[in-house]
């Protein structure tokens, strides 16, 4: 699987987000611009020490990364009032989950061209406006994992 955060802004979100990427062996793609530096003492602490097992892309914009993108490949925008929710979606090994920014969330632009594509997360109360970034990527991440039978699920020791 692949995660796509559009111009992350919160070091610990990206550091929780890069280290679920590490167990589920994930690729993470950051859109820049960043609202930090990579090198970020909290970025690097949520992460813990997982770092180099996780399988990091940075791109300068969202163009440079559409661009970098196979023919076919398929992108889901997670965001509120997407038309369906992410469990009513089938998802494949390759496909990449696309996050926005924590204040902005996914452009309309992007969700437009998209629209097919466009998923969320049900919430139950009006007044909340969204889930933190981190546990709305692991919400639909192990979905779209459990849907592929967790495939490639290291062993389990004892």
């Amino acid at each position: 699987m692949n995660v796509v955060l559009i111009e992350p802004e919160i070091p610990p979100n990206t550091g929780n987000v890069a280290r679920l990427c590490a167990a589920t062996n994930s690729a993470l793609h950051l859109i820049e611009p960043l609202g930090f530096k990579l090198t970020n003492t909290e970025l690097q602490r949520a992460g813990l020490d997982y770092w180099k097992y996780v399988n990091l892309f940075t791109w300068k914009n969202w163009n440079a990364f559409e661009s970098s993108l196979v023919l076919g490949a398929n992108l889901w925008f997670v965001e509120c009032k997407g038309p369906k929710k992410y469990s009513d979606v089938h998802f494949s090994p390759n496909d990449y989950l696309v996050f926005g920014r924590e204040t902005a969330g996914i452009p309309a632009q992007l969700l437009e061209k998209y629209h097919n594509h466009w998923i969320r997360i049900p919430m139950f109360k009006q007044e909340v406006r969204s889930i933190n970034l981190a546990n709305c990527v692991a919400i639909v991440l192990f979905e779209a994992l459990r849907q592929q039978n967790f495939t490639g699920e290291a062993p389990q020791t004892h």
